[in-house]
């Protein structure tokens, strides 16, 4: 799953992006969970997206001009430290198995820095990211400026690099575009083997949502993804009514419906899937109607994720079968028109339809085109090869103004869609919604 030319390409495209300057762009840094234990590491999507390479300790230099090259640091090559921590490539087998133009240890940093950025007139870097960093280039800026006298300048531009490499990570590859739908397909496998797990067992008293998260975790990792994408959201009941629930540690009750927010992390990409279903595996009529509109919702939406739909379309369009729904089963009172305008619906849905997806869940990309007057319509045009989210959802807490039937419904249906030539693909198309599928499966039919 890895292809050389593809990071090659990316850094050339960064580089010819720059013109003139220096590009430093740090993976991310080991953190310490407690004591002597460390978080699992998760390379920086930044630099993994320019290197392919997911060492911690490293850092990329790109020099952009008429003689442009990349530069890796990382770890020395270490047998000893292998025996303990696990294989290290050291800085010649990285160059050369990463496409590099040189590689140096990490211990050298300083010292090649800033005989690189010494004179160079443009800086690009991602201050605010990390202030271990921000300081230790910070520091390196500070030197050269002490060595004016000497005719030694430090950059007077720093620009952030995010900037540029957020519209190349925008537009995925025929490479990414693979390994996305690879993430999917381990994802909905996933949601299907819930789906089945629970339907299997609804009747045992005192089963818990972590057993289900435990039943993704199996999967994600038995069809060969890194691990979950995010911390999985089993929301049973009235936490399906919380959006960020994560605790993940309530029973499951007869009656009750499960939301699932769960995907997994394929070479670095990101899938990301909700479904809800009946703990019992048969809808009530009204948890029926509610996942009805949804799914609905959800299908107007899809249907606007195409080329020349701007970003907010796939939204307003599940928003106009939302709010109707609400009014037809009287959730919301007035016109359709009265109650967008009030913002009436916001009690049972508050957030946006969809988002960015890509090496990072909310994946990076701006939504609004930066250079329209106009800052308050400008909505980026959707275009082929963009990936992204459409997650409808509807959540009804109990309160004075909704009938009791209503309570504790907590509903969501997300999907990862490509933008294609002609339309979309529903990347993750193979994780039953339907439900008429939802209750067969279920059933094990």
């Amino acid at each position: 799953m890895f292809d050389l030319k593809e990071f090659q390409q990316r850094r050339e495209q960064l580089l010819a992006s720059m013109s003139v300057g220096i590009a430093i762009i740090p993976t991310a840094l080991e953190a310490i969970r407690n004591r002597d234990s460390h978080y699992p590491y998760r390379f920086d999507s930044y630099f993994y997206y320019l290197t392919g390479f997911k060492e911690p300790e490293s850092l990329l230099l790109l020099v952009a001009g008429d003689n442009p090259k990349s530069i890796l640091f990382c770890r020395d090559k270490d047998i000893e430290r292998e025996i303990w921590d696990g294989f290290r490539f050291g800085a010649d087998a990285a160059r050369e198995t990463f496409g590099f133009d040189e590689a140096y240890s990490i211990n050298e940093l300083d010292a090649i820095v800033l005989k690189l950025l010494a004179n160079q007139p443009k800086l690009y870097c991602s201050l605010g990211e990390n202030t271990s960093w921000d300081a230790r280039v910070m520091g390196w800026m500070n030197t050269l400026r002490a060595q004016a006298r000497s005719g030694v300048s430090a950059p007077d531009n720093i620009s952030d690099v995010r900037k540029l490499m957020d519209e190349m990570r925008l537009f995925k590859s025929p490479f990414e575009i693979d390994l996305m739908r690879q993430s999917a397909n381990i994802a909905a496998s996933a949601h299907n083997r819930a789906m089945q797990y629970v339907g299997s067992n609804f009747t045992r008293p005192n089963m818990m949502e972590y057993e289900i998260e435990a039943e993704f975790l199996h999967e994600f990792y038995r069809k060969g993804a890194q691990a979950p994408a995010y911390t999985s959201i089993v929301a049973s009941g009235a936490n399906a009514c919380t959006l960020h629930y994560n605790a993940n540690n309530a029973k499951l009750n007869n009656g009750d419906l499960l939301l699932i927010d769960a995907g997994c992390e394929l070479e670095g990409y990101a899938s990301d899937i909700t479904r809800t279903f009946p703990v019992n595996g048969k809808f009530t009529p009204v948890q029926k109607d509610v996942y009805e509109l949804v799914l609905a919702a959800q299908a107007a939406a899809i249907s606007q994720v195409k080329p020349q739909s701007h970003w907010n379309a796939p939204h307003e369009a599940a928003l106009d079968v939302l709010v109707q729904g609400f009014i037809d089963m009287k959730l919301c009172k007035g016109s359709k028109d009265a109650v967008l305008e009030s913002g009436d619906y916001r009690q049972f849905y508050m957030h946006r339809t969809g988002h960015w997806l890509g090496l990072d869940v909310h994946d990076a990309g701006e939504y609004k085109e930066s250079k329209s007057k106009d800052k308050l319509d400008n909505w980026r045009m959707l275009e082929p090869n963009m990936t992204l989210t459409v997650e409808p959802g509807c959540y009804i807490r109990p309160a004075d103004n909704v009938p009791e039937a209503f309570w504790n419904i907590g509903i969501r249906i997300e999907d990862d869609v490509l933008v294609t030539h002609n339309g979309c693909e529903v990347l993750t198309k193979n994780a039953v919604k339907t439900v008429a599928d939802i209750e067969a499966i279920m059933a094990n039919r």
